[in-house]
C-alpha cells in the first residue's frame, strides 16, 4: 500500500486535471492557465515516476507514452457500427420520411438533427467508466485498434465524469478543426515540411499513425454521438436524451443538434445550414436526421448496413471553374487507357485539386470537352473529382480542336484497341510496364492480399529496379534485396517482408480477387472460390460449365477462360503455388436431385438465430433447392433473420414470399 500522502496528492491531481482538462477541451472554458496546467502534469509524473504504483490507465499522463506500434491489429466490433443511407435533397428527404411513417405506421414521435461531422468515424470502450480500447469503423464489422493513438485526443475522457458500471461503447467522429488545422501547416511550412491536404484527410492520417507520440502532437479533437454495447443499458429512451447521458459523461456534443417535434422544422434546419456552414470551425457535408424514439428505433431496424431510422442528408458539392490544361492518359492494370483533366490547380471544397476524371473518350466528346476549355469542377461524393462541363461562351468564337484518345499506349506503344461496343480502349500487351505496376498495386491492397508496405510507390520502384515482372515475383523478395534500394531501411525493409509472407494464408476468394481478372470482382472472386475445389479446376473449366455457376455471365466465363489460357497468367499461378499461397478453397455442397425444395431459388439475407450463412445453404441444397444471391421475380423465398438488408425490400416490392428460419425448417422437412 503506497505512503498516503502521495496517494492522496495523486488522486486529487488527478481529479484535478481531468477537470482542467474538459475545460479545456471539451466545454472551451478553461479556468487555468497553460502554465498552470503544465505545472500540475510535471507533479504528477514525478510522483508517478516515484511510486510507479501510483500510475493508473485513466492517468492524465498516459495521453502519450506507448512504444511505437508495428502495425495495427485488426478489432472486431461487438455491435456493427451501420453506415448512413443518403438523401440529396428535400424531395429525397421526405421520400425517407414518408417510408418512415408507412413502416411505423404513423409519424414518429420527434426527430433529432446534428451536423454530419467530417471526419473519421471511432468505437471507445469503457469498462467501469475507464477507457479501455478504441478503434476505427474500417468496413464497420471490423476495424483497427487504435487504442494508443485514441488516449492521445484530449477531448476523450480517460474516465468517465458520472460512474458507469460494465461496458459502455460509444460512437463519434475524430476530426480536426479548420484553424487548427492552418496553425499545422504554418508550422509544417516553416520547418521545410509540405503542407496537408485538408482537415479530414490530416485527422484520418494523424490517427493511424504508428507512433502515437505522433499522433499527440496533432490537435485531434472527438465529437460523440451514439452509443455501441452497453452492459447495463443507459436509461435513456431518446436519442436527444443519449446526448445528454453522453454530455453529462464529459464527452463533447455537438451543440448545433436540435430536437424536432415537426418534419417540416427538420427540412427548414437541413436548409438553414447549407448557408452557415462555412461559418463553422470544423467540416460538415450535410445534416444526420435521426427518429428520436430508441424504442421506434428498433422497431424500424436496419437494411444491410443502413439503419431506416437515420438519414445523411447531403449537400451538394462545390462547384467551381478552372482552366484545363491538357488532357492525358493512363494504362490500367487490365490495360484500359483511362483519359485524365490536368487543371489549373483550383481550392474545391477545401482541398487543392489539379486533376480530375475524364472516364472515357465517349465521356469527353459526349460533354465536348476540349483542351484549353475553362470547365467546372465538383468533387464527386466529396472526393473525387469530375468534370461537370466545360463553359463553352468562356471560348469567345475560338475553336479548339476535338480530342482523340491517342492510337498506341503512351507506356510501351503497342497499337491501342478498342472493341466494338465498349466504351474503354486498351493495351493489349499483356507485359506493359503500366499495367504490371497497376496490377502490383492491386494485388498488394486491402481488399486484396493486403500487404501492408506495398503501395504505388513501391511497385513502381521493384519495376524500375527489375526485382518484379509480375505479381508471382512478390513472393521472391528478400529484406537483402529490398535494402539495395534508395531509402530503404532495415526495419520497412523486415516489415514487407512479414506482411508479404502473412499474406500467404488469405482465402482462396481473396487470391482470385488479387489476381486482377476482368470483371471479377470481389463478390464475383467468392462465387467462383465457393464453386470450385481448387484454383486447378477453376482454370480447366469451359466458359459453358462457368456459365452454369449461379450468376456468371457470359462476359465473366470469357474473361476467366481467357486469363487462364495465357502462358504468363500460368506461370504467376505456379509461383504462388510455390511459395505457400492458399489456392484452394470450400466450395458448396452441390444440390440434391431430389428433396421437398428441388426446383426452388432461395436468397438469404441478415443474420438466422441459429444457422450461419453456410450452414443455411447447405440444409436448402441437401433439401434440393438453390441459393442465389440476388432477388428477382424467379425467386421462390427470401429467407430473413436480424438486420436483414435490401435483398428483404426487393423481396417486399416484388412481391416474392418472406420467411423467417422456423418457416425454412418446415419446409426442409416437408416429405
Amino acid at each position: 500500500m503506497p505512503d498516503s500522502t502521495p496517494h492522496k496528492r495523486a488522486a486529487a491531481l488527478r481529479e484535478l486535471l481531468d477537470r482542467y482538462n474538459e475545460e479545456y477541451h471539451v466545454r472551451d472554458a478553461p479556468t487555468v492557465s497553460d502554465a498552470e496546467y503544465d505545472a500540475l502534469i510535471r507533479e504528477l509524473r514525478a510522483l508517478e515516476n516515484a511510486h510507479p504504483d501510483l500510475r493508473t490507465p485513466d492517468s492524465p499522463t498516459q495521453r502519450v507514452g506507448a512504444k511505437p506500434s508495428e502495425g495495427f491489429l485488426p478489432h472486431e466490433h461487438s455491435v456493427p457500427m451501420l453506415s448512413l443511407g443518403n438523401a440529396f435533397g428535400a424531395d429525397e428527404l421526405r421520400a425517407w420520411h414518408t417510408r418512415l411513417t408507412r413502416q411505423l405506421d404513423g409519424e414518429p414521435n420527434a426527430y433529432t438533427a446534428e451536423l454530419k461531422i467530417d471526419g473519421l468515424a471511432v468505437s471507445l470502450r469503457y469498462r467501469d467508466g475507464v477507457f479501455e480500447s478504441g478503434a476505427t469503423r474500417g468496413d464497420g464489422v471490423v476495424g483497427e485498434d487504435v487504442t494508443p493513438n485514441l488516449r492521445t485526443v484530449r477531448s476523450i475522457p480517460l474516465r468517465l465524469r458520472v460512474p458507469h458500471e460494465g461496458v459502455l461503447e460509444v460512437r463519434g467522429e475524430v476530426y480536426m478543426r479548420r484553424s487548427d488545422f492552418d496553425r499545422l501547416n504554418e508550422s509544417r511550412v516553416a520547418q521545410g515540411e509540405p503542407p496537408f491536404a485538408n482537415p479530414r484527410n490530416s485527422a484520418a492520417g494523424s490517427l493511424r499513425q504508428l507512433d502515437p507520440a505522433m499522433t499527440a502532437q496533432r490537435p485531434l479533437r472527438f465529437f460523440a454521438y451514439g452509443i455501441g454495447a452497453n452492459q447495463p443499458a443507459l436509461r435513456a429512451t431518446t436519442q436527444w436524451d443519449l446526448l445528454a447521458a453522453l454530455d453529462g459523461f464529459g464527452f463533447p456534443v455537438n451543440k448545433e443538434a436540435r430536437r424536432f417535434a415537426s418534419f417540416d422544422e427538420v427540412v427548414a434546419f437541413c436548409d438553414e445550414w447549407e448557408g452557415k456552414r462555412s461559418t463553422l470551425d470544423y467540416g460538415t457535408d450535410g445534416v444526420v436526421v435521426k427518429v428520436d424514439s430508441l424504442a421506434q428505433q428498433r422497431d424500424l431496424g436496419a437494411v444491410g448496413r443502413e439503419p431506416r431510422w437515420a438519414v445523411a442528408f447531403k449537400y451538394p458539392p462545390e462547384e467551381v471553374t478552372t482552366t484545363l490544361r491538357s488532357i492525358e492518359v493512363n494504362v490500367g492494370r487490365t490495360g484500359s487507357v483511362n483519359p485524365y483533366a490536368v487543371l489549373e490547380p483550383v481550392q474545391v471544397g477545401g482541398v487543392m485539386v489539379s486533376m480530375a476524371t475524364l472516364h472515357n473518350e465517349d465521356y469527353i466528346h459526349a460533354k465536348d470537352i476540349r483542351e484549353g476549355d475553362v470547365v467546372t469542377v465538383r468533387r464527386a461524393g466529396e472526393v473525387i473529382p469530375e468534370i461537370v462541363g466545360p463553359l463553352v461562351a468562356a471560348r469567345k468564337g475560338k475553336q479548339l480542336p476535338v480530342y482523340h484518345l491517342p492510337a498506341r499506349c503512351p507506356v510501351c506503344g503497342t497499337p491501342v484497341q478498342r472493341a466494338e461496343g465498349e466504351a474503354m480502349a486498351y493495351c493489349p500487351n499483356a507485359v506493359c510496364p503500366a499495367q504490371i505496376i497497376e496490377r502490383l498495386a492491386h494485388f498488394a491492397s486491402r481488399g486484396a492480399m493486403d500487404i501492408e508496405g506495398l503501395g504505388y510507390r513501391s511497385a513502381i520502384s521493384f519495376v524500375e529496379a527489375g526485382f518484379v515482372n509480375d505479381v508471382g515475383d512478390i513472393y521472391s523478395l528478400t529484406a537483402d534485396r529490398l535494402l539495395t534500394l534508395p531509402r530503404t531501411g532495415e526495419k520497412s525493409a523486415a516489415n514487407l517482408v512479414a506482411a508479404i509472407e502473412r499474406s500467404k494464408a488469405r482465402p482462396f476468394a481473396r487470391v482470385l480477387y488479387a489476381l486482377g481478372i476482368r470483371f471479377v470482382g470481389f463478390q464475383t472472386a467468392q462465387l467462383l472460390a465457393d464453386a470450385v475445389s481448387d484454383i486447378d479446376a477453376l482454370a480447366s473449366m469451359s466458359a459453358q460449365e462457368l456459365q452454369a455457376t449461379e450468376q456468371i455471365g457470359p462476359s465473366i466465363a470469357e474473361s476467366v477462360v481467357s486469363f487462364f489460357a495465357q502462358p504468363a497468367n500460368r506461370a504467376i499461378v505456379e509461383k504462388l503455388r510455390t511459395a505457400g499461397v492458399t489456392l484452394r478453397g470450400q466450395p458448396r455442397p452441390r444440390t440434391a436431385t431430389d428433396g421437398p425444395l428441388v426446383g426452388k431459388t432461395l436468397v438469404l439475407t441478415g443474420t438466422l438465430p441459429s444457422l450461419s450463412r453456410e450452414e443455411a445453404t447447405a440444409l436448402i441444397t441437401s433439401a434440393g433447392g438453390k441459393v442465389a444471391g440476388s432477388v428477382s421475380k424467379k425467386t421462390d423465398y427470401v429467407v430473413a433473420g436480424e438486420a436483414a438488408g435490401t435483398k428483404l425490400s426487393k423481396a417486399e416490392s416484388l412481391g416474392v414470399p418472406v420467411i423467417d428460419e422456423g418457416a425454412l425448417r418446415k419446409l426442409v422437412e416437408r416429405a
